[in-house]
């Protein structure tokens, strides 16, 4: 596919850097020449140094053979209009981020009067991530798949020490669940049962999720039944306003903490039932006047890294069952959740993921960034002729960054093993590491271009591809 990205910001590099790969040319364009470089230096994409809102440089970028158009500057209104002109100038598709809690009841509005296909906005995407997190019934994380039939769990070594030193194909342990990745010392390992497992790795487990739930209740401390009521959330930002609205609806009770005081006078105008408090978040006399420990979640969302990971240990140190950390810097998303912090968010991967997942197309169920961006899981509907169908997996040369967590056929969950047979129509959870997307586009789709070509063209009154 052809893919301009027009902002070379955070969002616009990570979302490069996901699509970025054999089968796809991105072009980005940013007004910024450093942001160009540092983003050229990392990832195999042609920089454009100029203004995206400007006729002349999208004509020049050729909009009629282009496939994809993807505005993420700061400013909403700017990347509407950008959409917009790509559309008329003959783009097929484009999609925009629009971010302001202003626009929020007009995205359909857009969508039709703009011609724009899909509108991401980070803040919201994350508010409704940490929200599924609270209101989930269990103080552990758990990441749901196939409609919520499929987890992805992840657990400390340290909190199973009869495991310590043994490889996996010695440990009978984890019935109905597959250990499908291990974080440590900051890589990402996709393991096989040579791999030995150490005191400080961090195990992703994939299974049914009554299998895992039941799994998380015999570990002490970790996935114990805790139902959500009383919400703080330090840091009345955008993503502070839609996590309060959302929280609000299912009946939470809200705490909001807040510097400025411009910004309380907001949010006690449109957010009708939530308690706001106009005051610092680093001030622990303010927080314990408010009865942090009695919390049963506290969400951190300032605009400061530091910030938010010191309070969320604050508030572990209380003794608060759920504990959020907004974290800006995507590759320390792992790292502040060995911490001990029960989840860590970045606003960028979240989104990227939602993006990614609507370029992909129809037969992408759903697709999760983790690790920093390090590694996907991808949720995948089996198109017919795929190479993957009909080889036992043991025999499919599978590589090693590459792992089948869970197939779903027929309502069933099947936790495969070497044996397993994918069939045509299977929901396939699959966690890739991102070198090796090429071989998942590979196993999962038939077009020698790949699956996000393949997707966007194969469908009856699409254009005929640009020759290349």
């Amino acid at each position: 596919m052809n893919i301009v990205i027009v902002g070379a910001g955070e969002f616009g590099s990570t979302l490069a850097e996901t699509l970025a790969g054999e089968d796809n040319n991105i072009k980005v364009v940013d007004m910024n020449d450093s942001r160009l470089a540092r983003l050229a230096g990392r990832v195999d994409v042609l920089t454009i140094l100029g203004n995206g809102v400007q006729l002349g440089l999208l004509e020049t970028l050729d909009m009629k053979t282009t496939d994809l158009v993807v505005a993420t500057t700061t400013d909403d209104e700017t990347n509407v209009v950008i959409c917009h002109m790509a559309k008329r100038l003959g783009c097929p598709r484009v999609a925009a981020r629009v971010r302001s809690p202003e626009y929020a009841d007009q995205i359909g509005f857009f969508k039709d009067q703009f011609e724009i296909d899909f509108i991401a906005n980070p803040e919201l995407d994350t508010a409704l991530d940490i929200s599924r997190y609270v209101l989930r019934g269990y103080a552990a994380h758990m990441q749901s798949f196939a409609q919520g039939r499929v987890s992805l769990f992840d657990v400390q070594v340290s909190a199973l020490p009869h495991l310590i030193g043994k490889r996996l194909a010695e440990v009978d342990f984890f019935h109905g669940m597959l250990v499908v990745a291990i974080y440590r010392d900051g890589e990402v390992i996709v393991p096989s049962g040579t791999t030995e497992l150490r005191l400080q790795d961090v195990l992703y487990l994939m299974g049914k999720r009554e299998t895992l739930t039941s799994f998380a209740r015999e570990l002490p401390n970790v996935g114990e039944r805790h139902v959500t009521r009383k919400v703080m959330i330090l840091g009345g930002g955008t993503t502070g306003y839609y996590l309060a609205q959302r929280l609000l609806v299912n009946g939470l009770a809200v705490k909001i903490v807040e510097r400025s005081e411009e910004r309380c006078n907001y949010l006690v105008s449109r957010l009708k039932g939530a308690l706001v408090l106009c005051g610092d978040c680093t001030d622990l006399e303010l927080l314990q006047d408010e009865n942090l420990g009695e919390m049963d979640a506290i969400i951190s969302l300032t605009g400061n890294d530091e910030e938010n990971i010191m309070l969320s240990l604050l508030a572990k140190q209380h003794g608060v069952p759920k504990v959020v950390a907004k974290v800006g810097r995507s590759n320390f998303v792992p790292l502040v959740e060995q911490l001990g912090i029960d989840r860590a968010v970045n606003p960028v991967l979240i989104s990227a993921g939602e993006v990614t997942r609507f370029i992909q197309g129809g037969a992408i169920a759903s697709l999760s960034l983790m690790f920093g961006g390090q590694a996907e899981a991808v949720e995948i509907i089996v198109p017919e002729g795929a190479a993957i169908i009909g080889r036992p997996l043991a025999e499919a040369k599978i590589p090693q960054g590459m792992i089948v967590g869970a197939i779903v056929r027929n309502q069933q969950v099947l936790i495969p093993s070497g044996r397993s047979v994918i069939e045509t129509g299977d929901r396939v959870i699959v966690f890739c590491l991102r070198n090796e997307i090429p071989a998942l586009q590979k196993f999962f789709y038939t077009k020698k271009r790949g699956f996000l070509y393949e997707l966007w063209h194969g469908g009856k009154g699409h254009r005929k591809p640009p020759t290349t």
